[in-house]
């Protein structure tokens, strides 16, 4: 693929992608006040981000196989339709629970960027390149969680919370413009596999059959929520414990996240030369590292120069471990690529949906619950990564084999 071509689709499927990111991260420095203005607490609150990432794994669930069937482009496009109404509804939400109901329904729609984008990938290419690229994406797509909190910050000193969502719509809308132009279908009407529900169940056993696809996928799902407990409780940490302004809680936010880029793009460079799973482990360890961490300083109170960089190497540690594990755990999967897609996606989502709360459940003026399940999950993560996988043989892993 030419040079041009690659960095348009970079930047149209690692939009697409961002959907997640764009989701959370931009109305994460209005919690607070979204808190106060539904007079709502914050559990109650985070209920709505909780909400999001449930519609973001239960619509990769769906849109996953729907594209291996009817092919990328159409779920593709309906999806983000989805995606900008929800978040305009969004915007005129009355209480906490409608908000949620309506983050859900944002969640399922944008689900169809995040799990088509790297099925689109995994149709284009295999083996080093596959790597390479989904490096690639994590300049883009690290891009949207550095910017969006600023954004969000910003966008706060001049109008309310309400106005994040209308501003989501319209990157939804600019999206959805881009894909309708400048996007192709990238699944030939011949390697399209039967659309039933047996089929799609008998598919989807078989991919929790495998247990190094499992292994992969869980290990980096277990990571990634590790970086969602900060995700749902850094607002309240580090803007209601530690007293930072939104401005300055966008400003930290926005710097972990650029340690994200930078380690994906070392990726980039590395693949190729270093074992694909040397580096995912290398990627676990920094994130148990980071964890654990976290968990001291919170639970022995050792404040900001102690949390801040245990934070920056948990966060960044994803820019090791989501481009390799996201490669080994699809490139022996090539026929159900959509389906591999959306089962990754629904065990990173989930995971990080369900621990959402927990870092609240104590109120929000402690940061002990949020350590401590950061810590839980990256520790979890190296276990299961230890226990699960192993190296295939070269002919199922072209990625590992080219280290």
């Amino acid at each position: 693929m030419a040079e041009s071509s690659r960095a348009k689709f970079a930047l149209i499927l690692g939009g697409m992608s961002a959907f997640g990111p764009l989701s959370m991260d931009m109305y994460l420095p209005a919690l607070p006040a979204i808190a106060g203005d539904l007079h709502a607490g914050a559990s109650q609150v985070q209920l709505s981000l909780m909400a999001c990432t449930t519609g973001l794994a239960l619509g990769q669930l769906v849109m996953g196989p729907l594209s291996d069937t009817y092919g990328r482009r159409r779920p593709l496009l309906i999806g983000v339709v989805v995606f900008a109404l929800a978040s305009l509804a969004c915007a005129l939400a009355p209480s906490a629970y409608a908000l949620a109901a309506l983050r859900l329904v944002q969640g399922f729609g944008g689900a169809a960027g995040i799990v088509i984008a790297r099925a689109v990938v995994r149709d284009l290419f295999s083996g080093v390149a596959l790597a390479k690229f989904f490096s690639l994406l994590m300049l883009v797509n690290g891009v949207v969680p550095v910017l969006a909190p600023v954004l969000g910050g910003q966008l706060l000193r001049i109008t309310s919370w309400r106005g994040v969502f209308v501003t989501l719509c319209a990157i939804g809308a600019a999206l959805l413009l881009a894909a309708l132009l400048a996007l192709p279908e990238t699944l030939p009407r011949e390697q399209r596999r039967p659309g039933s529900l047996p089929q799609t169940l008998r598919t989807f056993g078989s991919l929790v059959r495998d247990r190094v696809f499992i292994g992969f996928a869980l290990s980096a799902s277990l990571a990634f929520a590790a970086m969602f407990a900060y995700i749902s409780g850094s607002s309240f940490v580090l803007q209601e414990v530690h007293d930072l302004s939104p401005q300055m809680f966008s400003l930290v936010f926005g710097v972990n996240s650029i340690g994200i880029v930078t380690m994906g793009q070392v990726n980039g460079l590395l693949v190729g030369k270093v074992d694909s799973r040397r580096l995912l482990a290398i990627g676990l360890a920094a994130n148990a590292v980071g964890g654990v961490s976290v968990a001291v300083s919170t639970v022995l109170g050792l404040g900001l120069p102690a949390l801040l960089p245990a934070l920056f190497v948990t966060v960044a540690s994803i820019g090791l471990v989501f481009p390799n594990a996201t490669a080994l755990a699809l490139s022996g999967h090539r026929e159900t690529a959509g389906s591999a897609s959306a089962l990754l996606g629904v065990l990173q989502f989930m995971i990080g949906g369900l621990v959402s709360p927990l870092v609240g459940i104590a109120g929000s003026d402690t940061e002990v619950p949020m350590g401590l399940v950061m810590g839980t999950l990256s520790l979890s993560a190296v276990l299961v990564f230890l226990v699960l996988t192993r190296r295939r043989s070269p002919e199922a892993h072209p990625v590992a084999r080219a280290g």
